[in-house]
């Protein structure tokens, strides 16, 4: 390989490569037919006070059927560049579903461009309603593409639902805690694409600026490429490296909020510097858009007083997505 086309990165953007462990895995198995319940809460107790990440294993969702909506996904990002912007985000204006181009979307708009395509979907709606509520965007010709897309959607409602009852367990909580804020929550399904970089790389453009995601949970399905970076409690990045048949878990900001900085919405970033294209799927959820998200009196006490102020869920997300896009921006100029 040419010299030219080595990536080469600055010093503030190399991870530390760690062992699999430093991102903890966790079995699902007994969380979901309820063998050990308790036991897995606390795994993800220590994983999301430490990490705010964790994979998990045995989700119950088959590998063949991941393995299609990458396939799916490719094929996507493939079209012509006029067949996708002819999707794009700014003609959902606030439902936000549609394709985001290049450098179209920015996580860290101070300091990073993002070098990454995007394609997202949600709850499907005939008309906009509001903030993240309206028509999903389907290319022409493609009827597998939405089927697997959305059909993908819905597996992960009801994976992330079982994932938030074992969240509320870790919490001493009701396994149904979260139940009561989701009667039509927010939910995003999105598709990514990054292009390899070479050269010389700064933190000025990179697939994606670190970042905390903003709402409760989010599931990502990687491919074999890697590029995912998490930042440790050190201050370290740490790599995310992929594993087959695995999810990545994290949590948001505003799981953060709700437990008063117990548990971590960690910093994280995306550089693909493997020399291939890179794919990922990542499916977020939140909870409805009017829900209050305030610290559990579980988590203040006199050592830990109350650090956040009660907020809207979808007021949250919204403000950190309108930074982003710039038909918002425009929008609320």
């Amino acid at each position: 390989m040419s010299n030219d086309l080595v990536a080469r990165l600055d010093d503030k953007l190399r991870a530390r490569r760690e062992s699999f462990d430093r991102i903890p895995m966790v079995d699902l198995a007994p969380l979901l037919d309820g063998s050990d319940k308790q036991g897995v809460a606390r795994q993800i107790r220590w994983a999301l006070s430490n990490a705010g990440f964790m994979y998990v294993k045995n989700h119950g969702i088959a590998q063949d059927f991941v393995d299609q909506v990458f396939d799916v996904t490719r094929r996507f990002f493939d079209l012509p560049m006029a067949e996708k912007t002819a999707l794009h985000v700014s003609w959902s204006d606030v439902a936000l579903r549609g394709y985001i181009e290049p450098f179209g979307e920015n996580t860290d708009p101070g300091k990073t461009r993002d070098l990454k395509e995007c394609f997202d979907i949600g709850p499907e709606r005939d008309t906009i309603e509001g903030p993240f509520f309206g028509p999903n965007q389907w290319p022409a010709g493609f009827p597998e593409f939405q089927e697997l897309v959305y059909g993908y959607h819905q597996k992960m409602v009801t994976l992330s639902k079982s994932i938030l009852r074992g969240i509320a367990l870790s919490l001493d909580l009701p396994e149904t805690h979260f139940e009561g804020l989701m009667s039509n929550p927010i939910s995003i399904q999105r598709l990514l694409h990054y292009p390899p970089q070479t050269g010389n790389i700064g933190e000025d453009v990179i697939g994606i600026g670190a970042h905390t995601d903003y709402g409760n949970l989010t599931i990502l399905a990687q491919d074999d490429v890697g590029g995912l970076q998490v930042m440790n409690r050190d201050g370290d990045w740490i790599e995310g490296t992929p594993i087959r048949g695995a999810f990545v878990i994290n949590i948001g900001d505003l799981i953060q909020k709700l437990t008063n900085d117990l548990y971590l919405a960690n910093m994280h970033r995306v550089i693909n510097t493997s020399g291939r294209e890179r794919y990922s799927i990542p499916f977020f959820i939140d909870a409805d858009f009017d829900a209050v998200i305030t610290p559990l009196p579980s988590c203040v006490s006199e050592a830990n007083p109350q650090r956040y102020q009660p907020v809207t869920c979808g007021a949250h997300k919204f403000g950190r997505f309108a930074a982003s896009y710039a038909h918002l921006t425009k929008r609320a100029s």
